[in-house]
């Protein structure tokens, strides 16, 4: 897999949420490290996605916001 982003973080899939239109994916990068994202129904249904699974994050973003109180 060859991608332009720089950002990609190789993982086990621990949690598939799935909703009507979209579902809830994380994955563990690190031990106690997880990204979560929302991707459509459908492409999870094309990936095929399953608990204990390999799979990567792939982040691809021009900015990052940060906040603080």
């Amino acid at each position: 897999m060859k991608l332009s982003a720089r950002n990609v973080l190789k993982g086990t899939v621990k949690q598939v949420k799935k909703g009507p239109i979209s579902t809830l994916v994380s994955l563990e990068i690190a031990p106690g490290v997880e990204i979560v994202s929302v991707i459509t129904s459908e492409g999870a249904g094309s990936l095929k996605l399953k608990k204990g699974q390999s799979g990567y994050a792939i982040i691809k973003a021009s900015n990052i916001m940060i906040g603080v109180d």
